[in-house]
């Protein structure tokens, strides 16, 4: 269709208007080719003829329906053009409260001037991980979009946030990193996201200023780099700034102010930390009062600077680098201050006593003479000579303000890199995102350098848009498979190359400031001659120092003057010189960085000869060729990336909020791009639908036929050729079809025809049935009144007074008649009632008495009856009990053989080691008998020696009386080693000693424990008896012969001590022989050769005597001690006296051995025969507790006697009872066998059993395996083989004899056998047998019972505990807890099971006062269910199981408690089955908080598996079909699960979802309130998620939607009412959305309906009820928008209410977990443990 044919009678336009700059008006009537005017209709009411060229007819422009005004994307609109991009904006901004819209890639944002409850924490949850058209336009929708591409896609991002001053430019980009640094959280310890957010305050202070246009503008361009690692966590930043205004510093226009920081820190001046700056108020500061306006309304610039100085903080700028921030930054103000004087003839001057300058000069650390003579004179470098110049005031002036904006631009660069250091860290960057922050077209009265470079920016970034929007567009007609066609767009490539080209407007400017006489007004003639053929270059008619640039948004003038000095940015060398000299190291590190920047940029080349240096770098790189090579650099690094576009809007100058200027808008939009983008979409196909979008939309214009196809594809296809006859108005992509600009509209009109022509049928029909209604209704009315009227005429006419008189008599008689026959009537009842109640009670008396007299002989017939039964209860009662008490008795009997048996074996190994101990001890003290013997006939060789050599000493003699004192000396020596030797022996001796005691001791312990074993067996008693008797007698011999050998070891030592007196002797002689010394001097040399081998000789001799009788129990070194250690001088004549005396010694101390040694053997004697006494003692108590063995067997044999003869008491089981006698006599056969021979019963028994065997032989070979195994472990046991045969052939004879028996007992007997080979399985564990036994005997009276009666046995008396062993605890954790599979178990058992089986293992700890092991199975337990969750967090069923065991396991523990609080509910059962001995308090506090952790967990994932459907569910699925109809989406198409029929949700998938859920917890066995809970939960994240994206979503915020909403909440209470869970409060956590819902479809125009609204809107806040009210969208015509003053009518009625402000509701809020005490009505003792557990070695006590 094409598009003249829609300017029909109703249709609306745009045309311009001065004011609004549109205003739309109504067609009067259609539009036919050649008509010259329009006539129109305006929204005043006024008629308008709008003129049109008949040649070109130029129409004004379409507007769009109402159903697409308000669209989140402007590319869905039908007709995109000018006027409804701004009256879309303005509907969303005024009416709508909404900043936020797209335009295809671009995301406007208007600056509400306000501060909105939309940056919230909870808002940025909801839109991360979402696509970007899924919820509403956001400054975080366009964060996560970079952010998720940058993760899927590997590529780095950019945002490029752009826009005049004072749009909102800096807190937008603010807002995009405070979302990275949320989303993405860093993973080290710096908090690097902590510090990127941090830097903003700081760059703020520093760069950012009050202006005309915004109390906050950035004067400087910001480029941030967010680097990101391979998890995509923050890891640090990096900032690059452009272009910062340093004129700012020293020059503000009226009604701005400079930099931000100067206030702040004139603000804190009264600081201590600030007092040596000597700061003053801000309007004494020249540099800070130009503006005249010092302060900002709103702002306290003294907290700002705690914030400053808080974040220079956080980024690590330390005290000391703010502190020499501050200085400069004050010497800047001081500097500003200083007064410059004119002193005539082009000269200037600057007092010295200036006070300010000293200041300056002082916190700068410069010479003031330097200074002050550098500020009013130049230094001009000639050829030959080097001249100084005085300069003028202005210039010293202009030399002092320069300066100023130097160091400033230095400190603000060394800001930023400290900055930038302190964002930097260790690691590698994976990728990043940058968020540019760059001014925006800017166009003045007046401007400067500053705005053409800013314009000249601007014009880069525009191509680059140009660019990116072309090559979207192509990869999308690509995607689609649509013919690609070249669309004519503006191109500003001309415009650059302009301005940056060779001989460009740049160029010209570098060039101009090489000449030192080059005026701005030089410039500006170059530049009317080289541009003056380029059309986008103009010359100012009524102006010479201006010039005009075509740029691509308008037509911008340039003043000139003031370019070439701003390029320049020249400062004397000679200021920079003292800058450099200056003893701040802080200040002169600026100046020297920036030489060795300088020199680093320039290539170095050598000249020919030395040339003269310049007065002024003027060589150096230009303001705009610095600028032209970052702005290069930038666009180099956006080109790398992919760039996302935010465009602000200033919406009015004044500053006010949600005020909307369209003049100021739409300058700034075709300034932004933001329309070139609309126009080049226009040109193409704008409008843009998804198939099921199109079906859904339009399938009101279907036909029957076409609506009944299946494929939705074709049918749009056919649906659309047959609607649209032009093919070239749209095309039909893969997924979407195109159409051309107008045809979306056109389809509207069609829709909106058929729905009103519907509409109009409808109501017609309706109106003739309610007519037809009314008008049969009066019609019958009508006839009813004719038929009274007619009847009353016909009765006056036909009666008169005889009648009447007639008529009353005939009443009379009638009445009298039928009274006297219902008299009769009566009477007749009455008697015939009477005869029968009479009769009736009667017979009910006679079977009333009849009926006692059986109840009485009942009663009579029962009381013996159940007389009878007491007295049988009792016997069976009390047979029972004694059976019990004989298997106890036999079991403790049993256990006490065991423990005999081991002491026993114990007590028998001790003895044999005490044996060879004792054996080992005879053999040492014959060795040293013999060695003594030897040292005998040693001595007495000596001895003879001796008395040769006194014959020879009497010669010597003279030669010894010298020495006589040196003897004596080492006499002494001698003898204090000897002291100390003998004590040394002394404390082995005590050592030993106290060995020996404790092995007394030990012995004492051994003997005690032999006490308390009673049942040894009797025949190895016996023969332990009888050795132990041989070992006395033997130890009694050995005790003799140690005796005798001691005595002769005693007769030994006095022959020593003999010898040893008669060696003394001799030493006394020694004088005596004196007189033969000369005669002995010739025998010197032999005497001293024999002396040193008898000191050898008798020195090892004693040490191997001393090592013999004490190298058991002293250790070496004690040995060496007895020993002399100076040997050498023994072997020296002079030493002979000392020979004797160490060998007297030795003699001593051996038999000072020999006395202790004698000593110990005695009391080792002593020791032996106390246990010889002991094992006699212990042989009579073993026969006693023999004797009273043989007596418990024989009552077991009494008990099987009268179990027997109880049995035969049956005739009919004759056969049976002799059966049962054999095995009675087998069993006293065993009895007796066991008497005989304890240690054989095992093997006895297995004999006995086995008679039953037919296989002889191979019963043989088994006992004559058996026998040999027994043979091996005591081989005293051999002679009983014989006798074990010979019961075998009389069992086997037996056997023989029984084999004769009828053959209706041979399954009896061969389920004995089967029980006998079970029995001889187990045989090999002698503990068993009277259990075994026991078992035996029950299954024989069992089998007779229920031969006899028929009837059910008594079950055991169990006591509801489980016993185990500790060595088992870990087997019962690993089966019921870490491998136990919720799915493959609990089918086959009772809910709880687990918990159950844990508890009544906690009652057999608590049974036994087994602290231990109760606390290590509670551990253990609480570790694996902790363990459990840890490994499986995700498994639902696994989770809900143990939510369900532990709070089973908690109630069973309060329950059992003992507790009066706990047992109320408890029955006398339960009540006897509580905890007796521990106190489990502490654990079940435990156990209660690991129940709440995984009840959050539990939470956590069933929230996790249902939040994906929610949204879907509840918003996006048409659970009401017909009702809702899709709309256009634009650009940013939505790619959830709407359009994707594989992954469409539903109301019915939450409530299976749901159901699942409930179903899995019942299974489990969940307490009914923990359920209640857990759906309250879940309720609550229904209603929070559905209505937080209510509140994020404006295209779901319809009255249609409301009836979906309720409609679906409406399921969800009749799921709770199937399941019965409405007592769970569960629905009343969706009243917030409920209400919601009905504030969506409630009428809302009148005053009465806001009130309505205030009073039902209870559960809203006022945010959320004026969100919803603004964000209402009409989905037809047929609906009206809210009006913004029915918006604020409202708003005034809730706006006092109290509650929360905030916008969206917090989906991880949790409702406070109760686990309420719920006791169980399961038995204990009933329950069963399934084989599937595999828990057989648990045993039910």
């Amino acid at each position: 269709m094409a598009l003249l044919e829609l300017y029909t009678e109703f249709n609306r336009v745009w045309i311009p208007d001065l004011e609004h700059v549109w205003k739309s008006a109504e067609i009067v009537r259609d539009f036919h080719s050649g008509d010259k005017v329009l006539e129109l209709l305006l929204e005043d009411g006024t008629k308008h003829h709008h003129p049109l060229d008949p040649s070109t007819p130029s129409l004004p422009p379409l507007r769009n329906p109402d159903i697409l005004v308000g669209e989140n994307d402007l590319t869905a609109l039908s007709y995109l053009h000018e006027p409804a991009v701004l009256h879309n904006l303005r509907v969303r901004f005024v009416e709508s409260r909404i900043i936020y819209t797209y335009c295809g890639i671009i995301l406007v944002a208007v600056n509400p001037y306000k501060q909105l409850p939309i940056y919230g924490d909870a808002i940025i949850h909801a839109y991360s991980g979402q696509n970007m058209g899924d919820m509403d336009p956001h400054i975080f929708a366009v964060a996560e979009e970079a952010y998720k591409q940058m993760a899927r896609n590997h590529k780095n991002q950019s945002i490029i946030v752009s826009g005049e001053s004072g749009a909102g430019k800096t807190v937008s980009a603010r807002y995009a990193m405070r979302y990275f640094a949320i989303v993405s959280k860093s993973g080290s310890n710096t908090r690097v996201e902590d510090k990127v957010l941090a830097s903003n305050p700081v760059t703020e202070a520093i760069g950012n200023a009050k202006t005309t246009r915004n109390d906050n503008s950035s004067r400087f361009g910001k480029y941030t780099e967010i680097s990101f690692d391979r998890r995509y966590r923050i890891i640090g930043a990096n900032m690059r700034t452009y272009l910062l205004e340093k004129s700012r510093v020293v020059f503000q226009a009226d009604n701005e102010r400079n930099y931000h920081i100067f206030y702040q820190m004139c603000s804190c001046a009264q600081l201590p930390e600030f007092k040596s700056l000597r700061l003053m108020s801000a309007d004494n500061f020249r540099y800070t009062s130009i503006g005249g306006d010092i302060t900002i309304e709103g702002v306290d610039d003294k907290k700002d600077m705690e914030e400053t100085r808080r974040t220079f903080s956080l980024l690590g700028l330390k005290e000391d680098f703010q502190s020499d921030v501050f200085k400069v930054l004050a010497a800047i103000l001081h500097l500003g201050n200083v007064e410059i004087k004119d002193s005539g003839k082009d000269k200037s001057s600057v007092s010295l006593s200036d006070p300010h300058l000293a200041v300056c000069c002082e916190l700068l650390a410069v010479s003031v003479e330097g200074l002050v003579r550098w500020l009013c004179h130049r230094r001009i470098v000639l050829v030959a000579e080097t001249v100084v110049k005085p300069v003028t005031k202005e210039r010293a002036g202009n030399a002092r303000d320069a300066l100023a904006k130097h160091i400033y631009a230095l400190l603000f660069d060394c800001i930023i890199n400290k900055i930038n250091t302190a964002l930097r860290v260790p690691g590698k960057q994976h990728a990043f995102i940058g968020v540019l922050d760059i001014y925006g077209f800017e166009t003045f009265d007046i401007n400067s350098f500053e705005q053409f470079c800013i314009n000249y920016a601007n014009e880069k970034l525009q191509q680059q848009f140009n660019l990116h929007v072309f090559k979207l567009e192509q990869e999308e007609y690509m995607k689609e498979d649509i013919p690609w066609t070249l669309i004519d767009f503006y191109d500003n490539q001309p415009v650059i190359d302009l301005i940056e080209a060779k001989m460009g407007i740049l160029d010209l400017l570098d060039e101009e400031c090489l000449f030192p006489q080059g005026t701005d007004q030089t410039w500006l003639m170059k530049l009317y001659n080289y541009m003056d053929t380029n059309p986008l270059f103009e010359k100012p008619r009524l102006s010479n120092e201006a010039f005009v640039i075509q740029h691509f948004a308008d037509k911008v003038e340039y003043q000139c003057r003031g370019f070439l000095e701003k390029n320049r940015d020249t400062l004397y060398e000679e200021l920079v010189d003292i800058m450099r000299a200056s003893k701040l190291p802080f200040l002169a590190l600026f100046f020297h960085e920036e030489e060795q920047s300088t020199a680093n940029s320039k290539v170095k080349v050598r000249p020919a000869r030395p040339g003269v240096k310049p007065a002024n770098k003027q060589l150096r790189a230009s303001v705009g060729d610095k600028f032209s090579s970052s702005l290069s650099l930038l666009m180099e690094t956006l080109n790398a990336t992919t760039p996302h576009y935010v465009r602000c809007i200033k919406p009015n100058d004044e500053k006010l909020p949600f005020e909307y200027d369209s003049r100021r808008v739409v300058q700034q939009l075709r300034a932004c791009g933001v329309l070139e983008t609309i126009r080049v979409s226009a040109q193409s196909y704008p409008s843009r639908w998804t198939y099921i979008e199109f079906y859904s939309r339009y399938s009101i214009l279907m036909s029957h036929q076409e609506a009944g196809l299946s494929d939705k594809k074709q049918t749009c296809k056919d649906v659309l050729q047959r609607l649209i006859q032009d093919p070239n108005q749209y095309k039909f992509g893969r997924t979407k079809i195109f159409f051309r600009a107008g045809q979306v509209a056109y389809l509207e009109k069609l829709r909106l025809d058929r729905l009103r022509g519907a509409s109009v049928t409808i109501q017609k029909h309706v109106r003739g049935w309610s007519q037809r209604r009314k008008f049969l209704r009066m019609r019958e009315a009508a006839i009813i009144l004719q038929q009274y009227i007619r009847g009353k005429r016909t009765i006056r006419k036909m009666v008169s007074a005889e009648t009447l008189k007639r008529g009353w008599a005939s009443m009379v008689i009638q009445r009298h008649w039928r009274g006297y026959r219902t008299r009769q009537i009566y009477q007749l009842v009455r008697l015939a009632s009477v005869t029968i109640q009479a009769f009736t009670r009667g017979w009910m008396a006679r079977k009333r008495y009849k009926k006692m007299i059986e109840e009485n002989k009942a009663l009579v017939i029962q009381k013996y009856a159940r007389a009878w039964l007491a007295r049988r209860r009792f016997q069976t009662m009390r047979r029972l009990v004694l059976n019990v008490q004989l298997s106890f008795r036999v079991q403790k009997l049993r256990k006490k053989i065991e423990e005999q048996n081991k002491e026993g074996r114990g007590l028998m190994e001790r003895l044999t080691s005490l044996a060879s101990t004792h054996s080992q001890t005879v053999d040492r003290l014959q060795r040293v008998e013999a060695q003594l013997e030897k040292s005998t006939s040693q001595k007495a060789s000596v001895e003879a020696r001796e008395k040769k050599g006194k014959e020879d000493a009497t010669q010597t003699i003279a030669q010894l009386r010298q020495e006589i004192n040196v003897l004596t000396l080492e006499k002494k020596k001698l003898d204090k080693m000897f002291e100390a030797s003998t004590k040394e022996a002394k404390e082995n001796f005590d050592v030993i000693k106290r060995s020996l005691l404790d092995e007394k001791e030990t012995e004492a312990r051994l003997r005690k424990i032999a006490e308390n074993s009673t049942e040894i067996q009797r025949q190895d008693h016996e023969k332990e008896v009888e050795d132990l008797k041989e070992e006395i007698k033997r130890l009694k011999e050995e005790r003799v012969t140690l005796h005798r050998k001691l005595e002769e070891e005693g007769q030994v030592n006095s022959d020593l001590q003999e010898q040893v007196l008669q060696l003394t002797k001799h030493v006394k002689a020694i004088p005596e022989l004196r007189r033969d010394l000369n005669n002995m001097q010739n025998q010197r040399n032999n005497m001293d050769r024999r002396m040193k081998q008898h000191s050898e000789e008798a020195r090892a001799k004693m040490n191997e005597i001393t090592r013999q009788l004490l190298g058991g129990v002293v250790e070496e070194e004690v040995l060496l001690g007895l020993t002399p250690n100076d040997s050498e001088k023994i072997y020296e004549v002079e030493d002979l006296l000392a020979a004797f005396e160490g060998l007297q010694k030795a003699t001593r101390i051996l038999e000072t051995h020999q006395r202790e040694q004698k000593e110990g053997y005695e009391t080792q004697l002593e020791g032996l025969q106390l246990k010889a006494d002991h094992l006699q003692n212990e042989n009579s108590k073993l026969q006693n507790l023999f004797q009273e063995k043989s007596n418990v067997h024989e009552n077991i044999r009494q008990e099987v006697s009268r179990l027997s003869s109880e049995n035969s008491v049956l005739p009919e089981l004759k056969l049976q009872v002799s059966e049962l006698q054999r095995q009675k006599q087998e069993l006293e056969l065993h009895a007796k066998e066991l008497n005989r021979e304890l240690a054989e019963k095992t093997e006895e028994i297995t004999n006995t059993l086995q008679t039953k065997i037919k296989e002889e032989s191979s019963q043989r070979r088994h006992f004559e395996e058996k026998a040999e195994a027994l043979e091996e472990v005591k081989r005293q046991l051999q002679g009983r083989v014989e006798d074990l045969e010979e019961a075998n052939d009389h069992l086997r004879r037996q056997q023989l004899m029984e084999s004769e028996a009828k053959s209706k007992l041979s399954e009896e007997t061969s389920r004995l056998t089967a029980e006998n080979m079970d029995f001889e399985e187990q045989l090999d564990q002698r503990g068993r047998l009277i259990k075994k036994l026991q078992n035996q005997i029950n299954s024989f009276e069992s089998s007779q019972k229920v031969k006899q009666t028929s009837a059910p046995a008594m079950p055991k008396d169990y006591l509801g505990m489980l016993e185990y062993k500790r060595e088992d605890e870990p087997r019962l954790i690993q089966n019921i807890i870490l491998d136990l599979k919720p799915k493959g178990v609990v089918v086959n058992m009772i809910p709880g099971l687990p918990a159950y089986i844990v508890f009544m293992c906690v009652r057999f700890a608590d049974y036994l006062n087994d602290e231990a092991k109760l606390k290590s199975l509670m551990h253990a337990t609480i570790c694996a269910v902790k363990k459990v969750i840890m490994d499986y967090p995700k498994d639902f069923e696994l989770v809900s199981f143990w939510l369900s065991n532990t709070y089973q396991l908690l109630n069973c523990l309060k329950q059992y408690s003992g507790e009066e609080e706990f047992m109320k509910q408890n029955t006398a059962h339960q009540k006897k089955n509580c905890l007796q001995n521990f106190d489990l308090s502490e654990h079940r506090q435990i156990l209660s908080d690991l129940a709440i952790h995984i009840y959050h967990q539990f939470i956590t994932v069933m929230e996790k598996s249902i939040t994906p459907e929610i949204v879907p569910g509840m918003l996006e699925h048409e659970s009401l079909q017909g009702i809702s109809s899709m709309k256009p989406t634009g650009f940013r198409k939505r790619s959830n699960s709407i359009y994707e029929e594989s992954e469409t949700y539903s109301i019915s998938s939450i409530i299976q979802q749901l159901s699942v859920f409930h179903s899995t917890m019942n299974q489990h066995g969940m307490e009914q309130g923990l359920i209640k809970q857990a759906i309250k939960q879940l309720f609550y994240l229904v209603g929070a998620t559905t209505l937080n994206n209510i509140m994020l979503r404006k295209d779901m915020c319809s009255c249609r939607k409301g009836m979906q909403i309720r409609c679906n909440i409406s399921y969800l209470e009749e799921w709770l009412k199937e399941k019965g869970l409405q007592s769970s409060n569960a629905i009343d956590t969706l009243r917030p959305l409920s209400q919601a819902a009905w504030l969506l479809q409630v009428n809302k125009s009148t005053d009465d309906d806001a009130k309505e609204i205030t009073e039902k809107c209870t559960e809203l806040n006022p945010v959320q009820i004026v969100k919803i009210l603004n964000s209402y969208t009409p989905i037809d015509d047929f609906e009206k928008r809210v009006p913004s003053s029915f918006v604020r009518k409202v708003q005034a009625l809730v706006h006092d209410r109290d509650g929360s402000t905030q916008m969206m509701l917090d989906t991880d809020y949790r409702f406070q977990v109760t686990f309420p005490f719920c006791p169980s009505q399961q038995a204990l003792e009933l329950l069963q443990v399934p084989n599937s557990l595999h828990l057989g070695f648990l045993t039910r006590i």
